[in-house]
């Protein structure tokens, strides 16, 4: 069997095709969660405390010169997407927990009904 022919095979398989297909909704809700974070929970979170931008928090390390950019700690940008996974482990969470819960009744109902003679 040739290299073409086996990741032919491999590639229009149902598992990989599903997975890929995973990874880019997952990758697209990705960025619906940051930007959830970043434009929505940030701002009010910022204002409560007196005004303040997320993504504007550093701790400069070495201050900007004429020959380089400054050095810093982005520590706010850090937060958000600390917020952005925090977010995301939710929901993945509340999924995989739906779906056992679904997959635990069904497994019950097949369990409670005998098998027809």
């Amino acid at each position: 069997m040739s290299v073409l022919q086996e990741f032919k095979e491999f590639a229009v398989k149902g598992n990989v095709i599903d997975m890929a297909v995973g990874v880019i909704i997952g990758a697209a809700f990705g960025k619906v969660v940051s930007s959830l974070v970043a434009d929505v929970v940030m701002p009010p979170i910022g204002m409560l405390m007196g005004g303040v931008n997320f993504s504007e928090l550093v701790w400069p390390l070495k201050a900007a010169t004429a020959n380089s950019p400054a050095v810093v700690i982005a520590y706010g940008k850090f937060a958000q997407t600390v917020i952005d996974f925090l977010i995301v482990a939710f929901v993945i969470f509340t999924v995989v927990k739906l779906a056992n819960s679904l997959r635990r009744k069904k497994e019950a109902e097949a369990v409670a009904v005998p098998p027809q003679p």
